[in-house]
Formats: C-alpha cells, structure tokens, sequence
C-alpha cells in the first residue's frame, strides 16, 4: 500500500491564537494532513467560533479553547481540556501574538518588552512544561515556534518585538538538544510579511515597499506557513529539529 507522506492521523496539534490569519491557515493545513486540531483564542468567540465552523466544513475534526497563553493556569486548563475532547496534545505551534507597532527604543517602555517577552518565550516555555510528560512517555512529540525573519534583519524601529523573537530563537535552539533523546523535535518557522486581516489597514507605501524585497516577487500565502507546519509535525521530519525554516520567498537564509 503506499506510504501516505506526511500524513497526521492520529495525531492531535494546538495552534495557539488561531481564530484568524496565519494560525488559522495553520490550523486548517494540519487538519488537511489529518490531524485533530485544537483552535485557541483569547478574546473573540465570534471569531472563533467561524474560524471553527471553517475548518468543520472542510471535514476536519476541532474543537475552540479559550485562554490566554501567557498564563500557566489557563493553559492547564485548555491542556486538561484537549485532552478530553482530542486526546494528548502531540504537536504544539507557539502562534499567538500580541499588537507589534514600530517605534523608537525611546517610546517603548519595559511593559511593552514584557508582553513581546511573554508571548515569544514566557508562554512556548508554559506549553512545553505542560506538553511535555506525555510527550516524553510517548517517546514522540513536535514543539514548532512560529518566529519571524525580523530577527535574523534586525528589524527597526522593532527592537522590543526583535528582541522577543531572538529569545524564542535561543529556547528554541537548546530545547531541540535537550529534548532530541525523547523523540521530541523543536523547529521553528519564520515568516516574511504575509498580509492577514490584520494588515488589513497597513499603508499601501509600506506594503509596496517591502514586495519590492522578496525575490520571488511576490506575496506569500498563509497556507505556505501552514504547510512548512505539516512537514516538521510529520514523521518524515523526526530527525530534523533545532532548524528554522524561512517562509518569505527567499528574503534571509538561515
């Protein structure tokens, strides 16, 4: 019979802040490989709620959780209710994120670089202590950490967001040594710009700007992090882990 290649039935993966954009796009390509799919939000139920009857229509199974991934009570929580519904959680994509605006280091203050550090290594570290007792006696587990190209660019005016991503970069990075003897991989993917319903009301000037600087010459689409996803959820990629993958067209090689 042949081998169905990168196939995730069975499997069950949280996309943290997936009620839209790119973790909704993830999201559905992981419940298009088969995968049961746990849909997180923090705030809106509505969006939610369409992003679930999206994905319900295309024939996966899902279910929405609600809780703010910053904090360690929430996500016992949602965890404890994953896997009563879908069963353990076997792949984690860190996905959730907070406003980004650009300014000057001198109009960011320390809250600011706390919420950009709570959401890029604060909640990947709260999802993998909770992931990971059964991921470790499964002997099988994948922890994909949605990070960007804008650390590898150094990114201004950006720094706090910068500095966040380069934080996720690094856990990510010794995580993969320390967790590669249990089977368990840890990868990360690192978009280019790829306008959502977020950018909705981004400058033209700046979107043509930055098109101008993608080789391919052109956009990408949310689905192409969405499959970049599959493949390091799949067991055709058990032995890759501590890489990053970038999803912009050929702007950085990692």
């Amino acid at each position: 019979m042949p081998h169905a290649c990168f196939s995730l039935t069975g499997r069950t993966a949280l996309v943290t802040g997936s009620s839209t954009g790119l973790g909704l796009a993830t999201a559905e390509c992981l419940g298009r490989a088969g995968a049961k799919v746990a849909i997180n939000y923090a705030n809106s139920k509505a969006r939610a709620d369409a992003a679930l009857a999206e994905l319900r229509s295309a024939g996966i199974t899902a279910e929405v959780f609600q809780a703010d991934v910053t904090c360690e009570h929430a996500i016992d929580g949602m965890f404890s209710a994953i896997e009563q519904s879908l069963g353990p959680v076997d792949v984690v994509v860190a996905n959730a994120t907070p406003p980004q605006p650009m300014k000057p280091i001198e109009e960011y203050d320390w809250a600011f670089h706390q919420q950009m550090l709570d959401f890029f290594v604060k909640s990947p570290y709260l999802l993998a202590r909770r992931a990971l007792p059964g991921m470790k006696a499964r002997k099988h587990g994948r922890f994909i950490n949605i990070t960007s190209e804008v650390f590898l660019l150094g990114v201004a005016p950006f720094s706090a967001y910068v500095a966040a991503k380069g934080g996720q970069t690094g856990w990510s990075r010794s995580m993969c040594h320390e967790l590669a003897p249990f089977g368990i991989t840890v990868n990360m993917i690192a978009p280019g710009w790829i306008p959502v319903e977020r950018h909705e009301h981004d400058p033209q000037a700046d979107k043509d700007a930055y098109l101008a600087t993608i080789p391919m010459q052109r956009w990408g689409r949310p689905e192409e992090v969405g499959w970049a996803a599959v493949y390091l959820a799949s067991d055709e990629a058990a032995f890759v882990t501590g890489q990053t993958i970038a999803v912009n067209g050929g702007k950085t090689c990692w």
